[in-house]
């Protein structure tokens, strides 16, 4: 009798698992649209990435001769890699389809609106980049929106408070 083995997938090939987060970009900027796109790197940055090795809390997007750049990201070279690592804040294409580099340019002319990379994660084993489209918020912008959130966690430690406080009378 002879019986295949099948081996377990370790992740689901469909679901994106995400490496790295750019918190600061959705607190500094108001995004309007988003974006995924694939990141040209070579084989020892993708080993880096995967381990989460790389930073793109400085990086910003450039487009430039129809194509899209990104720029100051930081990967750090792979430990077990060959000695002519490239260098780690090198610039790296951005892979997009023809009309959707030409709508964020097109976005980026107006007044105000940048393209600023929110996060990194794999999918379907390709490394890839989500870019959000937005204008810069201004110092007041910002406030209000920790005011909001600061009265949001309020709101739910006064429902959480009160349902341990029935709790306890009921019992």
């Amino acid at each position: 009798m002879n019986k295949k083995k099948t081996k377990e997938p370790v992740q689901d090939k469909d679901t994106r698992r995400v490496v790295l987060q750019n918190r600061r970009a959705r607190h500094d900027y108001a995004i309007s649209e988003t974006y995924d796109a694939g990141i040209a790197l070579s084989g020892c940055e993708v080993k880096s990435v995967r381990q989460s090795a790389v930073n793109i809390t400085d990086a910003f997007v450039k487009v430039e001769n129809g194509e899209i750049w990104l720029h100051n990201m930081h990967v750090a070279p792979y430990d077990h890699g060959v000695r002519w690592n490239l260098e780690p804040r090198r610039p790296r294409k951005l892979l997009l389809h023809r009309r959707e580099i030409e709508r964020i340019r097109t976005q980026v002319e107006r007044k105000g609106y940048a393209v600023v990379p929110l996060s990194i994660f794999f999918l379907h084993g390709y490394a890839k980049v989500e870019l959000g489209l937005g204008h810069g918020k201004r110092q007041f912008d910002k406030r209000e929106a920790i005011a909001r959130r600061d009265a949001e966690r309020e709101a739910e430690r006064e429902l959480r408070s009160r349902g341990k406080t029935a709790k306890t009378r009921d019992e």
